[in-house]
């Protein structure tokens, strides 16, 4: 356990008391706190038109969180490819890449990540239709890498060829990768030599199954000579197991709500949250949910992480830290997220 690795994943939530500026606020401070404690990697999420979550836009995040940060590899988890065209994302991330070199991960997946009518807004005028780029990501990807490539690529038009480059004179080029919660990632991934992060933190089924797809089919690459993965986690931790316990309830209400198709609202307040009031059924979903997540005290939470590690064989968990705060907490700060980063780091 002494030698795993620890990393970040942010979706920038949104709780009742703030607005999304709070939210920003409170993830910059939460990037630092991840920063000053030894963490290895912060990755920002991409949703859109969600109330709870205020990453819309994970390259913007991202130069914020660099800018704020010395040491974090800063990175998207991920940008959803099919919503963009591959030229923009190609620019962003080289530009990002030359103000921040070796620092910056290009994380990468073929869901929307929204909703249908929100995926149709996103891509209205910039290279087809939702599903047809979800169907090209094979070609995206190609696209992406030789887009952001020093030398660029050749592309022909009219008869006549020319260089197309991400940024005129490029010197190194983020870290790709590719995300997914199915095996089609995991086969894609293997296929092109590319590494590769399975979504454990969403459901936590099916991620043996994809690894040992990945790992079995991998092909080594100019990138890479062998398989390269972590664990995603959602963790929740303080100084005692019930207070962690109180602190996960307003995420897990909002799991809930999307698993059942319930209405989305931002985050409730731990308080807030305490008095929802569920049926048997919603209880049995929220504590299956409880069970798949790191919920306590640091040496429980340290242990399960160090367990989960060699279970599915990794060196990294990125930690998505989901707690919640309490009435009176000041809405640009999210301390109980801050927290659960710095007691696992002080516990390794």
């Amino acid at each position: 356990m002494t030698q795993l690795r620890l990393s970040v994943l942010d979706l920038v939530p949104v709780r009742s008391d703030q607005t999304s500026a709070d939210a920003v606020a409170a993830s910059l401070a939460l990037a630092r706190t991840a920063d000053a404690t030894g963490y290895h990697r912060y990755w920002i999420a991409e949703h859109h038109n969600m109330p709870a979550v205020a990453a819309t836009n994970p390259p913007v995040l991202i130069g914020l969180v660099a800018g704020a940060t010395r040491r974090l590899r800063v990175g998207s988890g991920g940008v959803m490819l099919p919503n963009h065209a591959p030229l923009v994302v190609a620019e962003q991330f080289a530009l990002l890449e030359a103000a921040f070199p070796g620092r910056i991960d290009l994380g990468v997946g073929r869901a929307p990540g929204t909703d249908p009518l929100t995926s149709y807004a996103l891509r209205h005028g910039a290279g087809g239709v939702p599903d047809d780029a979800v169907a090209r990501f094979p070609q995206y990807i190609e696209e992406l890498e030789a887009m952001m490539a020093p030398e660029g690529v050749g592309v022909s038009l009219h008869g006549r060829t020319q260089a197309l480059r991400a940024t005129p004179a490029a010197r190194s080029v983020p870290q790709l990768w590719l995300l997914g919660s199915s095996d089609y990632a995991a086969r894609l991934a293997a296929e092109r030599g590319l590494p590769y992060v399975f979504a454990h933190h969403f459901s936590g089924e099916g991620t043996a199954e994809a690894l040992a797809l990945y790992r079995s089919g991998f092909q080594p690459s100019e990138h890479l000579a062998e398989p390269r993965t972590f664990l995603t986690v959602n963790a929740v931790v303080a100084d005692t197991e019930e207070e962690a316990r109180r602190l996960a309830l307003p995420q897990l209400l909002t799991m809930l709500a999307l698993r059942t198709g319930q209405p989305l609202a931002a985050g409730r307040l731990v308080e807030e949250a305490e008095k929802v009031e569920l049926s048997e059924g919603q209880r049995d979903i929220v504590e299956r949910m409880a069970r798949r997540w790191i919920i306590g005290d640091a040496a429980g939470a340290r242990r399960r992480l160090g367990e989960l590690a060699e279970r599915f064989g990794v060196e990294e968990i990125m930690v998505n830290p989901v707690a919640g705060a309490f009435v009176g907490t000041e809405p640009d700060v999210a301390p109980a997220r801050e927290r659960t980063l710095e007691l696992l780091a002080a516990a390794a």
